[in-house]
């Protein structure tokens, strides 16, 4: 028999304290992982603003189409791909003292942004999360969307 200290298996992994722990982030304050409300009113913050561009160019009134539908997705993704790499996150996570960076540190780049936002409009990656409070968006991107 061995006698190895770590777990022997993934199943074994012990789970963390708070989420953020195995990354080496606080577990609140500063630099702390962004908890689940200030996710939700963060999408939520960024899809009003994307609906109101979207009334711009397709006038209130009657049943809303699937063109109005696809271009409010597509203003919500151009948002996100924009000011991502610009200022750290969304308009939305910026109101709401979050930002977006990659683990690795450094500036999040280009591509992190385009993936992320990709998987997020799919929705189903954005409803699957880790024990950190990582959406799998966030984890397949090598990002985590931390407090300011």
């Amino acid at each position: 028999m061995s006698d190895r200290s770590g777990p022997t298996k993934f199943g074994d992994l012990e789970p963390s304290k708070w989420p953020g722990e195995r990354l080496g982030l606080p577990e609140d304050g500063p630099r702390s992982v962004g908890r689940i409300g200030r996710r939700f009113a963060a999408i939520a913050v960024d899809w009003i603003i994307a609906y109101v561009i979207t009334l711009l160019f397709f006038p209130p009134g009657g049943e809303p189409s699937p063109d109005q539908s696809l271009a409010q997705l597509g203003i919500y993704a151009l948002l996100q791909i924009v000011f991502i790499p610009t200022i750290g996150g969304s308009i939305g996570h910026r109101l709401l003292g979050m930002r977006v960076v990659p683990i690795s540190g450094g500036w999040v780049g280009l591509w992190r942004p385009v993936v992320r936002t990709l998987l997020i409009c799919l929705v189903l990656p954005l409803l699957v999360w880790d024990s950190d409070q990582r959406g799998f968006h966030d984890k397949i991107a090598g990002t985590v969307l931390i407090r300011a």
